[in-house]
């Protein structure tokens, strides 16, 4: 067996996750929503009786805290979250969705539904099986390197 582009792997994961996003945004330009905003505020939305944290977003997407921080900036700006300090800690904010934000949920839950079903419509439940597993593992393996100094 010849050996396998490494490289062309990675620029095709890179251009995977590019038109991924791209398609996913197109759904979401109507109510000037990115596919993460989305993301994001459909986990708020999920939350919304007790709150969370931007710590748990972090610790759930993998985002930085300074990128999240930007991403739920816009969120508020936009009228879909909103955040109150937590009862006993002032440092520490909760945020919680909008009747704004809750007005979207039922599209976004199915629109986010809809795109995942269209976009793996094209794999067999055990190539998806197969994917996922591989993700996983690639996951892990980037989770050990970036814990190396």
């Amino acid at each position: 067996m010849a050996e396998l582009d490494r490289e062309q792997i990675l620029r095709d994961n890179r251009r995977i996750c590019i038109q991924m996003e791209q398609w996913a945004n197109s759904f979401l330009a109507r109510w000037e929503l990115t596919a993460i905003q989305a993301q994001i505020l459909l986990y708020i939305l999920k939350r919304s009786d007790q709150g969370t944290s931007l710590t748990s977003l972090h610790r759930d997407f993998g985002y930085s805290m300074a990128a999240l921080s930007g991403m739920l900036k816009r969120l508020k700006e936009k009228g879909y979250v909103r955040v109150e300090h937590c009862a006993g800690d002032d440092r520490r904010k909760l945020l919680f969705a909008t009747e704004k934000a809750t007005q979207l949920q039922d599209f976004l839950s199915h629109t986010t539904v809809q795109i995942r079903q269209r976009l793996y419509d094209c794999f067999s439940q055990e190539e998806l099986a197969t994917l996922d597993r591989l993700q996983k593992k690639l996951l892990n393996n980037l989770s050990i390197l970036t814990q190396q100094p």
